[in-house]
C-alpha cells in the first residue's frame, strides 16, 4: 500500500468513528432516560400508587425529553455535536443520581427526577444532525438507523436495573449509570469531531425554529414518527406494567419480555434505514405501519402469549423500529442541510410525545373497563390513518423533492 493511500484511509475510518461515538452517547443517555420504567411496578407496591400515577411516573422523563428535542436540536445546528453530546451527558447525571440517592421515596420526588431525567432523552436531536453531517446523502439512511439503534439503552436499563437493586439495593443502577454518563463525557470531550463541511446557520435560533415549523417535511415525518417511534416508547415504557397485568406474569418476566421487544426494534432501526437508500423510505414505511395496524388488532383480543401474543408483539417491535429507521432516512433526505437539527428536534419531540400518550391512555383505559382493548383498538386506527398519509401526502412530497425514481434521487440528492 502507497503511502498516499494512507490518509484517504484514515478519512474514510473517521465517520465510523463518530458515528460509533455518537451511538454510544444515545444510548447511554437512553440508559439513564429509561431508568423509572423496570422499577414502576416497585414504586406502585411501595407507595401505593393508582394505576394512572404509575403511568404518569414512567410518562413524565419522555414528554420532557421529548420536548427538549427541540431547542437541544436547534442548539446542535449551532455548536455542533462535539459540544453538545458531553454538555447534555453531564447534565443528566444530577436527576440520576438525586433519583437513586433521594427521589424514591415519594411520588412527587419520583416526579420532580423524573422532569428532569428528560435531559437525556434529548441527545436524539443531537446525534442525527452530527450523524448526517458525517456521511452522503446514498449512506445516510443507514448511518442515521445505525446511530438510532442507540434507543437500545432501554433495553440495557430494561435487563440490567431490577437485578443491581436486588443485589445492591435502590440506589445501585443510578450510581452506576451515573458513572457510565460521567465517562462517556470524558470521552467525547476528548474524541468527538464535527465533520469539516457541517453547515452552521447564522439565524438567530427563533428564526431557524420558525422557518422549520413552516417546513412541509417537518409536519408530515412528525406524524409518521409520532406512531412509529412513540409507538415503541409506548411499548418500552408501559409493556412490562401490561404483561403484569394481563397476563399475570412476574415483574423480572415481564422486564425481560420488555428488552426482548425492545433489542428487536433496536435492531431493525437500521435494517429500515439500509431498506430505505435502497428503496423508497415511503414504501418501507407502508409495510410497517401495516404491520402495526394488523398487530394491534390482533393483541386487542388478548391471545395468549403462545404463540400468537408473542408473534403479534415482536411484528409490531420489528415494525415499529423499521419504520422510526425509514422516518429519519426520508428526513435525512429531505431537511435542509443547515436546519437538519431544527427539523430533528421537531420530529424527535413528536416521537417522544407519541410515546407519552398511550402509557396515561392505557392507564385510565384499564382503571375505568379492566381492559387494555380498546387502547390497542386505537393504536390500530392510528397507525392506519399515517398509513394513508404516507401513501399519499409523504409520497407526493417526496416525488417533487426527489423525482419519481427515490432510490435513484437518494443517490443524487444534496
Amino acid at each position: 500500500m502507497s503511502a498516499g493511500d494512507a490518509p484517504v484511509e484514515r478519512a474514510d475510518a473517521r465517520p465510523a468513528l463518530m458515528l460509533t461515538l455518537a451511538t454510544v452517547g444515545f444510548a447511554v443517555n437512553f440508559w439513564a432516560w429509561a431508568l423509572l420504567s423496570p422499577l414502576a411496578p416497585r414504586f406502585k407496591e411501595a407507595l401505593h400508587l393508582s394505576p394512572f400515577q404509575q403511568a404518569l411516573v414512567v410518562a413524565v422523563p419522555v414528554v420532557v425529553g421529548s420536548l427538549g428535542r427541540i431547542p437541544v436540536g436547534a442548539l446542535t445546528d449551532r455548536y455542533g455535536g462535539r459540544v453538545m453530546f458531553p454538555l447534555v451527558s453531564l447534565a443528566t447525571i444530577v436527576p440520576v443520581l438525586y433519583l437513586g440517592l433521594a427521589g424514591q421515596t415519594s411520588l412527587a420526588g419520583l416526579l420532580v427526577g423524573g422532569f428532569f431525567l428528560g435531559i437525556g432523552g434529548t441527545t436524539f436531536a443531537i446525534g442525527v444532525p452530527f450523524v448526517n453531517a458525517w456521511f452522503p446523502p446514498s449512506r445516510r439512511g443507514l448511518a442515521v438507523g445505525v446511530f438510532g439503534a442507540g434507543m437500545g439503552g432501554t433495553a440495557i436499563s430494561a435487563l440490567t436495573t431490577v437485578s443491581l437493586v436486588d443485589v445492591g439495593g435502590t440506589a445501585t443502577p443510578f450510581v452506576v449509570t451515573a458513572v457510565m454518563l460521567c465517562g462517556y463525557a470524558a470521552v467525547a470531550a476528548l474524541l468527538l469531531r464535527d465533520a469539516p463541511g457541517r453547515v452552521v446557520p447564522d439565524e438567530s435560533m427563533a428564526r431557524r425554529l420558525a422557518a422549520t415549523i413552516r417546513l412541509r417535511v417537518t409536519w408530515q415525518t412528525s406524524a409518521l414518527y409520532a406512531v412509529a417511534f412513540g409507538g415503541y416508547v409506548a411499548f418500552s415504557v408501559y409493556l412490562p406494567a401490561y404483561l403484569k397485568t394481563a397476563y399475570s406474569l412476574t415483574q423480572a418476566d415481564a422486564a425481560n419480555r420488555m428488552a426482548g421487544f425492545v433489542l428487536l426494534a433496536v435492531v431493525m432501526r437500521p435494517v429500515g434505514g439500509w431498506l430505505s437508500d435502497r428503496f423508497a423510505p415511503t414504501r418501507v414505511l407502508a409495510v410497517t405501519l401495516l404491520v402495526v395496524v394488523v398487530g394491534a388488532t390482533v393483541q386487542a383480543f388478548t391471545p395468549g402469549l403462545a404463540p400468537l401474543g408473542t408473534i403479534a408483539f415482536l411484528s409490531m417491535a420489528a415494525a415499529l423500529g423499521a419504520g422510526s429507521g425509514a422516518t429519519f432516512a426520508l428526513v435525512a433526505l429531505l431537511a435542509p442541510a443547515n436546519k437538519v437539527g431544527s427539523v430533528t428536534g421537531v420530529v424527535g419531540a413528536a416521537g417522544g410525545l407519541g410515546g407519552f400518550v398511550p402509557p396515561l391512555l392505557m392507564g385510565v383505559i384499564y382503571g375505568w373497563y379492566g381492559t387494555y382493548a380498546l387502547g390497542l383498538v386505537l393504536l390500530a386506527l392510528v397507525a392506519l390513518a399515517a398509513l394513508l398519509l404516507d401513501t399519499t401526502a409523504v409520497a407526493r412530497t417526496a416525488r417533487r423533492a426527489l423525482g419519481p425514481n427515490l432510490v435513484e434521487g437518494a443517490k443524487t440528492h444534496v
